[in-house]
């Protein structure tokens, strides 16, 4: 049986360093033995299918081998199926169809977090802001956007992220990838 999963890279293209070209990465892909390679925008964002019954975790880590064999940095992946994003998607617990893209965004983590982690946090400090935890996400409500967000700065920062790869999409990319693996 085929399953089609999304790839989520982290901290790619970003500010000039770990330059990873996405017509680069669809070989790469293909080399390892998926199918049906396909890219989303340049910041890390791919689907590929592949049969057998690899987990995420054992897909993520022989693609982050892989990419530092190819090109000489080690670059942290997720890797997650239809089920699973179409989940996130559906359990948003803010009004997705009325923000724009910008205005809310998936983070996704290697494993699951809970709001202990985040305790230190005073989520009604950054008041309009907020965020809410789902299995393996946080789902982050910016008004002004990730860039401006105080409440992003705070729950993003390493130190609260320990232990965990976190990699954040804006909500587009959140539908988009969702489709995109709807094979």
């Amino acid at each position: 049986m085929t399953t089609t999963y999304a790839l989520l890279l982290r901290g790619i293209n970003v500010g000039g360093s770990r330059k990873l070209p996405m017509a680069e990465l669809r070989p790469l892909l293909e080399d390892l033995g998926h199918g049906e390679v396909r890219t989303y925008l340049q910041s890390g964002n791919a689907v590929f299918t592949t049969g057998g019954g690899a987990g995420e975790d054992a897909l993520a880590a022989e693609i982050e081998e892989a990419i530092e064999a190819r090109f000489g940095f080690s670059c942290d992946c997720l890797v997650r199926d239809h089920a699973y994003l179409a989940a996130v998607a559906e359990a948003c617990p803010f009004p997705a169809g009325e923000l724009e893209g910008k205005q809310l965004h998936a983070v996704y983590y290697s494993a699951p977090v809970t709001a202990d982690r985040f305790a230190a946090v005073d989520a009604g400090a950054f008041a309009p802001e907020a965020f809410a935890l789902g299995d393996r996400v946080m789902y982050l409500h910016t008004p002004g956007g990730l860039g401006r967000s105080r409440l992003a700065e705070a729950v993003l920062r390493p130190s609260l992220n320990k232990g965990v790869v976190a990699t954040a999409r804006n909500w587009n990319t959140v539908r988009k990838l969702v489709g995109m693996t709807a094979g």
